[in-house]
C-alpha cells in the first residue's frame, strides 16, 4: 500500500555564480557589445573612457570563475573566455580616445600625415561653399576652417582606431585570461596539496 501522504519535491538548485557563466559577465558582455556599437560612430570621444573604465570596474567587482580545471570544454574556461575577452573589450573602448589623439601610445604615422591633409581638404572645401559670405567676417570664416578641419581629422584617425582595437582588446584578452588560469591553477592546488 502506498503512502498517502504528500510528497516535498526538492526545487532545483539555484545556480550558484561559480557554477557557469556569472550573470554580471552575461550582463557586461551584452552592454559592452552594445555601448561599443553605439561609441565607435564618428570620433572617439572621452565618454567611451568613463564607460570602458565603468564596465571594467563592473566586471572586477562581479566576476566569479567556476572552479579551476583543465578541460577545456569545461565551465571554468567558458567563464575565463567570456571574463578575458569582456575585459579586453573595456580595455579597448577605454583607451580608443588615447589611441585617436596621442601619437606616442598609437604612432600610425602614415595615417596622421593623410588626415592631416584631408583636413586642410575640408577646410577648403568649408570655403569654398560659402562663396562670397567668405568675405564677409574673416573671424567666422577661420572659425568655420577650423572646425570642419578639426572634425574631418578626428573622424579620419577614429576610422583607423576602430579597425586596430580588436588588436588591442584580442591581446589584452589573451594577457588577462593567461593570468587568470596560472592564478586559479595555483590556488586550486594550494587547495589540494595537503603540505600546504
Amino acid at each position: 500500500m502506498s503512502d498517502p501522504s504528500p510528497r516535498v519535491t526538492p526545487k532545483p538548485a539555484s545556480t550558484v555564480a561559480g557554477d557557469d557563466l556569472p550573470a554580471p559577465g552575461v550582463i557586461g558582455i551584452g552592454l559592452a557589445a552594445v555601448l561599443t556599437f553605439a561609441l565607435a560612430q564618428g570620433s572617439w570621444q572621452w565618454f567611451a573612457t568613463f564607460v570602458g573604465v565603468t564596465l571594467l570596474a563592473v566586471m572586477l567587482a562581479f566576476q566569479a570563475r567556476a572552479e579551476w580545471t583543465p578541460r577545456i570544454g569545461s565551465s571554468y574556461m567558458r567563464g575565463l573566455v567570456a571574463y578575458s575577452l569582456v575585459v579586453g573589450l573595456c580595455v579597448a573602448i577605454a583607451l580608443a580616445p588615447l589611441l585617436q589623439r596621442r601619437a606616442w601610445l598609437f604612432p600610425m604615422p602614415g595615417t596622421r600625415r593623410d588626415c592631416a591633409l584631408l583636413g586642410r581638404y575640408q577646410a577648403l572645401q568649408a570655403e569654398a561653399s560659402l562663396g562670397d559670405l567668405a568675405g564677409g567676417d574673416g573671424a567666422a570664416l577661420a572659425f568655420v576652417r577650423e572646425s570642419q578641419a578639426r572634425k574631418a581629422v578626428a573622424e579620419c584617425l577614429a576610422a583607423t582606431t576602430t579597425l586596430w582595437l580588436p588588436l588591442y582588446g584580442v591581446a589584452v584578452a589573451v594577457l588577462v585570461g593567461t593570468v587568470a588560469w596560472f592564478r586559479d591553477r595555483a590556488r586550486a592546488r594550494s587547495r589540494t596539496d595537503p603540505a600546504g
